[in-house]
């Protein structure tokens, strides 16, 4: 008699199964979907260039820092001495030469933070301020002692002065100079002739 049938059937075993099963807990979320992990470009990744204005913009920020709280290594000096206006009296123990320069025998400071007025200026308005703020710097400076800053090496500017900050019980002497309506805020924090403003 011929069989019928798998060859399993007649030894009791089952057939084999045509679909998946699952453990009796259940059937669970992770055994239906089945994830891919994404692709990866094929292209390259585009290299990123310098934000310029982002790293000027912290250069700037440093060097105004640098002027407003401190130059050179730290170091804050008291000098307690009057400095009168070097074209009335040139001394070697210190002298004021205009508006933000003072001089200290052969020394040249610039004082930063702050633009007074020239000297030389492009009008008569601006001589007067001029010789008004070189005065109050001298009347300030010769006042009480102040504290000079800068240490044995400071910065120096493209005409090789020093560049110092001044200070006196915590307050700069260009705010000084400013609020009395006797030097404009130096744009960017530069000592130096970057964006002067008129005073004509």
């Amino acid at each position: 008699m011929a069989r019928t049938g798998s060859p399993a059937a007649g030894r009791g075993v089952p057939p084999p199964a045509t679909h998946r099963t699952f453990p009796a807990g259940g059937v669970t979320l992770g055994s239906i979907l089945h994830f891919r992990r994404p692709k990866r470009s094929r292209g390259r990744g585009r290299r990123r260039g310098w934000n310029w204005p982002a790293i000027a913009a912290a250069i700037l920020l440093a060097i105004w820092a640098a002027q407003r709280f401190g130059l050179g290594d730290g170091t804050w000096d008291e000098v307690a001495q009057s400095f009168p206006v070097c074209a009335e009296q040139w001394r070697d123990a210190g002298c004021v030469i205009d508006g933000d320069t003072i001089a200290i025998g052969e020394r040249r400071i610039r004082l930063v933070g702050y633009d007074a007025p020239e000297l030389d200026g492009e009008c008569e308005a601006e001589r007067t301020a001029a010789a008004r703020a070189r005065t109050e710097l001298a009347e300030w400076l010769s006042s009480r002692p102040f504290e000079l800053d800068g240490g044995a090496d400071p910065p120096r500017d493209r005409y090789g002065r020093e560049l110092r900050s001044v200070r006196r019980d915590g307050r700069d002497v260009a705010d000084h100079m400013i609020a009395r309506g006797l030097a404009h805020q130096d744009r960017w924090g530069f000592a130096s002739d970057w964006g002067e403003q008129s005073w004509c």
